[in-house]
């Protein structure tokens, strides 16, 4: 269907009519958009994938799902927040999709299980074919980045609502975990190693925080900081790494049955890192964390000094230069930092799990347990960051 202007169409009386174009909405641009993605969408797609872009339902072949005893589903579904902001001033789309990708599968992967297809959702002001393509290009590259199949999506023009540079991103993803190899509090234990994993910047939330502090300081997008070697702009679009190919390697390379073997993973999203690493942890056990085993990145100790942000608030807010940690046996620690490295993910042993005894300062803000309605274990950072 296509639209005609507003022009072209009269009523009964002869009079200008209203129509969809007239109302804001370009269906054409719609269909330019999905022409100019479509390639990318399709370069996602493997042999499950069934049929083509377009259709109203994305069809996945989960024949391969007999071969399990007991396949779980796990779903996840996200947004990125306040960062599309920055993506729209900087009039840069083609990043934006990592954080999206990112904040959904990363969090499927928490459980062992392997994202097998995602779907996307945009709405904007105004549909530029350009700009919705350089969204989903990115979106899809994430996806290919993650082993997912980007299996459909949708773009809905709110004019009135959503202003003409306007937009939105949301998502979801469905995965599969055998049942046995599921990860969670259940099969963490005293003695086990926490191992961080080096997020590539600020991911994708703590935003508002953060556009507050740089309005406040009175910093423009496109000022050069000699700290990062680039724009501010630049530094705050930096796409959000992307760990389910990583982590699901080390799950594979280390299973949670053997002898050495992962038994939880966290991702650091909003909260923080003590409030998302707790909720991994059963009830009892307590988390060591070690600040003085990595450097707060450049990015993080500008947020801070620019806004004299206090290092509880940085820490409950920000993901303080750590986007995934891994939960695993003391035994299999040092081959699953060497194992993440030579994947070329920096990674180290940043604390460890032990018993939560009475005789433990559970005063101030170092302390965190409990965190989105999940009663589990707690978490302690303890000594200053390195450098």
């Amino acid at each position: 269907m296509t639209s005609a202007s507003p022009a072209a169409d009269t009523n009964d009386a002869g009079t200008p009519g209203i129509t969809y174009a007239s109302a804001g909405v370009d269906v054409e641009a719609g269909d330019r958009a999905v022409e100019l993605m479509k390639d990318a969408v399709k370069a996602t797609h493997n042999s499950s994938v069934i049929g083509g872009v377009g259709g109203f339902a994305g069809l996945f072949d989960v024949s391969r799902l007999l071969t399990y005893q007991r396949p779980l589903l796990a779903t996840s579904t996200d947004g990125v927040g306040t960062k599309v902001a920055i993506a729209q001033a900087m009039d840069i789309h083609d990043t934006i999709g990592f954080d999206l990708v990112g904040m959904v599968v990363d969090d499927i992967v928490v459980v062992g299980a392997e994202p097998l297809y995602m779907t996307d959702y945009i709405a904007c002001g105004k549909v530029v074919p350009e700009r919705i393509a350089d969204i989903v290009r990115g979106i899809a590259a994430a996806c290919s980045v993650a082993g997912t199949a980007l299996v459909g999506g949708e773009t809905a023009e709110h004019p009135g609502l959503l202003g003409e540079h306007e937009y939105d991103v949301a998502g979801a993803a469905t995965g599969v975990v055998e049942a046995d190899s599921l990860l969670g509090p259940d099969r963490v234990r005293s003695g086990d190693v926490v191992i961080g994993m080096a997020s590539s910047g600020l991911h994708s939330n703590g935003y508002s925080l953060v556009r507050r502090v740089i309005n406040h300081a009175g910093w423009a997008l496109d000022r050069e900081v000699s700290e990062f070697e680039r724009t501010l702009g630049e530094e705050l679009l930096e796409p959000t790494r992307v760990y389910a190919a990583d982590c699901l390697d080390l799950a594979r390379t280390f299973p949670v049955n053997g002898p050495k073997g992962v038994h939880g993973f966290s991702h650091v999203t909003g909260g923080g890192l003590a409030a998302n690493l707790a909720r991994v942890l059963p009830q009892g056990l307590l988390a060591t964390v070690d600040r003085s085993t990595w450097q707060l990145p450049a990015i993080f100790k500008l947020v801070s000094e620019l806004g004299n942000v206090p290092l509880a608030d940085l820490e409950r807010t920000l993901n303080v230069g750590v986007g995934m940690v891994a939960i695993v046996s003391p035994e299999a620690a040092d081959a699953a930092v060497a194992h993440l490295n030579a994947r070329g993910l920096p990674s180290w042993v940043m604390g460890t799990v032990g018993e939560n005894s009475d005789s433990i300062d559970k005063s101030g803000p170092d302390y965190v347990q409990g965190a989105k309605g999940v009663d589990g274990g707690a978490v302690r950072m303890v000594n200053a960051y390195a450098g």
